[in-house]
């Protein structure tokens, strides 16, 4: 979860980048004295330095902590910080402003990595005290200030709890000074990492790190089965991608014709079966004919509406040019769907040519 070694750009848990690195700021303008450092699992803080202490990305910096020091890694430097700041509506002009003292020393970085190495161990051990005092918490993450003198606990619960008995356990136990920081199940699942459904690092642990509120009208204006096994991720909470194309599906729905759930042919009476918002088609059965499904796009959906007002019946939901592009439509999208699932056949790059026998050459008579 932490990188004590010096990682290239991108290789980090919540990586900043920095998008200055190539512009050089004008002469008149003063090195900015200001940095961002992170620590464990993304948690990162600005930190204010010495006109002396020149500090580059990649650096393993001790800070000031309280109490103590903690030691951290620089994320960010120069002018993109102010920017960086001012996306996560930081103050950086107040003077609550904390330090970065100098870079690490030796010692301080052996001291750090030994702190380190101890988290996990004090995690389980935290989750038998708790357990023992029957206490209706989680400890999910542990993290130790750099110089071991203060120990972070993660834990998520449901319910207040009250664990003043637990902090004189925890004290006496590991010898630091205990603080108690909850957590939502988000915060959990960003904080322990993973991968999604989709086969990738889950995003709230690589980039995502606004956790808004996802409700089930996100999964009904997408028209996503409302499966709780396939909306909830590893948090069991509802995956935060159903939140990305919301919005465009919204502005897409407001061009939908509305009371369209039955048009009038004289073919027959055609039901609504499917909308497909992004491609601009509602596909329509008729009542007599079966389960015969007919794409219809929406404007024709449109021109219908407005003859069934006047009590006028086309003779079909489509017109012949408009059923020829269709029909062509399906052919093309048949013939790659053949290509595709020949692309995926195990047995593609197999030789397929009947081996032809070799006939056998005909014997001489010699009776004759």
């Amino acid at each position: 979860n932490r990188q004590v070694e010096t990682l290239p750009q991108g290789s980090s848990k919540l990586d900043s980048v920095n998008w200055l690195s190539n512009i050089k700021p004008p002469s008149i303008f003063p090195e900015y004295n200001i940095v961002e450092v992170r620590f464990k699992n993304g948690r990162k803080d600005f930190f204010q330095t010495s006109p002396d202490l020149v500090l580059e990305v990649g650096d393993i910096v001790a800070v000031e902590a309280s109490p103590g020091h903690d030691i951290g890694i620089v994320s960010l430097v120069g002018q993109a910080v102010r920017m960086q700041a001012k996306a996560k509506r930081v103050n950086l002009g107040s003077t609550d402003l904390k330090k970065a003292y100098r870079k690490a020393k030796a010692a301080d970085i052996e001291k750090w990595i030994t702190a380190v190495e101890q988290e996990h161990d004090t995690m389980l051990k935290s989750r038998q005290f708790a357990s023992r005092l029957r206490l209706d918490m989680k400890i999910s993450d542990v993290e130790y200030q750099g110089d071991r003198t203060k120990g972070i606990f993660y834990y998520t619960a449901d319910d207040r709890v009250d664990f003043r008995e637990l902090i004189r356990v925890f004290a006496e136990a590991f010898g630091v000074r205990v603080e108690m920081r909850q957590i939502g199940m988000r915060q959990e699942a960003s904080r322990v990492g993973g991968i999604g459904t989709c086969g990738r690092q889950l995003c709230c642990s690589t980039w995502f790190t606004s956790f808004r509120t996802v409700s089930t009208n996100a999964a009904r204006n997408q028209q996503l089965s409302l499966n709780p096994q396939k909306l909830a991720g590893q948090c069991s909470k509802l995956k935060c991608c159903i939140n990305f194309e919301n919005d465009c599906y919204v502005d897409y729905a407001k061009h939908l014709p509305e009371n369209a759930q039955v048009l009038y042919t004289k073919t027959g009476k055609a039901i609504l079966q499917k909308t497909e918002v992004l491609r601009g088609i509602m596909v329509y059965s008729y009542t007599d004919n079966g389960p015969q499904f007919v794409a219809v796009p929406i404007e024709r959906v449109k021109e219908i509406l407005e003859l069934n007002k006047k009590n006028i019946y086309p003779n079909d939901l489509d017109s012949q040019a408009e059923s020829s592009s269709n029909n062509d439509e399906e052919q093309n999208l048949s013939k790659s769907s053949a290509d595709a699932l020949l692309e995926d056949s195990l047995t593609r790059f197999d030789n397929n040519k009947k081996k032809k026998k070799k006939k056998k050459p005909n014997r001489p008579n010699h009776g004759a």
